[in-house]
């Protein structure tokens, strides 16, 4: 009758989300303790990303 809830793992103050796949609106800049990335909207990010796949890292797209 009830469903099991899962509990969030937030990340990022409390900005983000703990994922394994970030949604097509947030990028990750760092990881969760349990490695899976932490999914945050770009707004609360200190660099403005210029991706178009989520789920790349903002530090590999800084690194010139």
């Amino acid at each position: 009758m009830f469903q099991e809830v899962k509990e969030v793992m937030k990340c990022w103050g409390k900005s983000g989300r703990c994922r394994t796949t970030c949604k097509e609106s947030e990028v990750y800049y760092i990881l969760c303790k349990t490695e899976a990335k932490c999914c945050v909207d770009p707004k609360y990010v200190p660099v403005k990303p210029k991706l178009t796949d989520t789920n790349t890292s903002l530090e590999s797209t800084s690194a010139v």
